[in-house]
């Protein structure tokens, strides 16, 4: 095996060997729990589910750890405005969290860690900071880390403490050193529910984002592990900020490979709740089936920017329906693949090259045209095994084209009579709904002088 993998710290592309052979430790940051999911986070969970199968698929075991952040403000102020538990709001969120997850195909972490459940590491961790010179408390209660004081802090942006002051967004809380030092322990708020609130030396109160996920690490996978991944928009400050902790308390190198997951971008802007641009998994869900949401992930590099629309949606459907129509046609034999074979191989190659997936489905592609004019079904077979391991074509075919053929004509000529009486009475809003409906169907519709005909797409 000869895996390469680009490091976001070193900013080039390094042959992967895990610290003890043979098993890799990786962990990823995973959902803060107040409200469902949207595309955003099935890109990261998708792009690191295929990540984890593949290390598997080339004979590594994995102990993969993707957190749960189950305490944060906005997880409080959700609480409070539903008049609910923070518990009952996070235990609720995760929930659905795993129901869209499970749908997408995204294989469980071995642990899934809530942040709740580590707060003694953490309290154990700051103070282990506190001794070693690199937090302090402020007057307002709070304990931050001094980023000053620990001079590798933007080894992983590449950018200086001043540039990164210069990019600041936020203005100095009270009592901070430097605008830049992140907060360790929280103090306690009056309005705050009793349940976001411990005791500790530090006065109540409740731990920071950005330790919590430090904690969590080093205490399920040890001070210094293999592969740390996450969404590009959390290298700085949050990934920043845990290799300062993490290595500000133990002395040890914090992790060997950074991968970072490009963004799913809308009309050129990163989706997310913040911006009020986002669709939840569950929204597309009713829409696309599951398959394609992860194929549309999967044929794109896990770095690269990945615009999102229903155009694009439509042509990853497309795309699986030209694999399960082979798939279709030539019943697959249950074969184990053989890497020597020569798509087999170059599957690999391109795997095995910083998950190069958008190389591995063109494999995949021609695979089916292989199938397609050969009628073989051991290449069938192969075709369906080498897309098992990005968690593809594993369905049944002649369900997946039947589920993809879309309206039935009776149900067609039923709303195009409903579009017809739509505009007869001048509600041309909901005509155009309607057609804007069936096309998102792929069914296309001519009007004329003598009424209206359809096509499908």
């Amino acid at each position: 095996m000869s895996l390469r993998i680009y490091n976001t710290l070193t900013r080039r592309v390094e042959p992967f060997s895990p610290i003890n052979p043979g098993h890799v430790r990786m962990y990823v940051c995973g959902i803060t729990v107040y409200d469902l999911c949207h595309v955003g986070h099935a890109r990261s969970a998708v792009a690191f589910d295929l990540v984890q199968r593949w290390l598997r698929t080339r004979g590594l075991r994995v102990t993969f750890v993707r957190n749960i952040t189950d305490i944060d403000d906005k997880i409080i102020k959700r609480a409070i405005a539903n008049g609910e538990t923070i518990r009952g709001l996070t235990d609720r969120m995760i929930t659905e969290m795993y129901r869209d997850f499970d749908a997408l195909g995204i294989e469980r972490p071995t642990h899934d860690p809530r942040a709740t459940d580590y707060v003694p590491q953490m309290l154990s961790m700051i103070a282990t900071l506190e001794k070693n010179g690199l937090a302090y408390r402020s007057g307002n209660g709070d304990v931050n880390y001094a980023v000053r004081k620990f001079p590798a802090y933007g080894q992983l942006s590449g950018k200086s403490l001043d540039e990164l002051r210069a990019g600041e967004r936020v203005a100095v809380d009270d009592g901070k050193l430097d605008p830049l030092d992140p907060v360790l322990w929280k103090s306690a708020k009056p309005e705050e529910p009793d349940e976001a609130k411990w005791a500790s030396d530090f006065g109540p109160g409740r731990p920071g984002w950005h330790i919590e996920c430090s904690a969590m690490a080093c205490d399920l996978l040890g001070e210094t592990f293999d592969i740390h991944g996450g969404g590009a928009d959390l290298q700085f400050p949050h990934h920043e900020t845990e290799i300062a902790q993490s290595e500000g308390a133990t002395g040890q190198r914090f992790v060997n490979v950074w991968m970072h997951n490009g963004f799913i971008n809308i009309d050129n802007e990163k989706m997310s709740k913040s911006l009020g641009n986002f669709f939840t998994i569950r929204d597309v869900l009713q829409q696309y089936d599951a398959e394609t949401i992860r194929f549309f992930v999967a044929r794109a590099h896990y770095r690269s920017p990945l615009n999102y629309s229903d155009v694009h949606l439509d042509d990853a459907r497309n795309g699986l329906k030209r694999l399960y129509t082979a798939l279709d046609a030539v019943p697959p034999l249950d074969v184990a693949i053989d890497w020597a074979q020569p798509q087999a191989a170059r599957f690999a190659a391109s795997m095995d090259e910083d998950f190069g997936t958008p190389e591995a489905v063109s494999v995949l592609f021609e695979l089916a045209g292989e199938v397609n004019k050969t009628r073989s079904a051991e290449l069938a077979g192969l075709l369906k095994a080498l897309g098992g391991t990005l968690g593809l074509l594993q369905g049944d075919p002649k369900a997946f084209l039947q589920a993809g053929a879309g309206l039935d004509e009776a149900a067609i000529q039923a709303l195009i009579a409903e579009r017809a009486a739509a505009k007869a009475g001048k509600n041309f809003a909901e005509a155009d709904r309607i057609r804007k409906a069936l096309l998102e169907q792929g069914v296309v519709l001519k009007d004329s002088a003598t009424g209206t005909t359809w096509e499908r797409a």
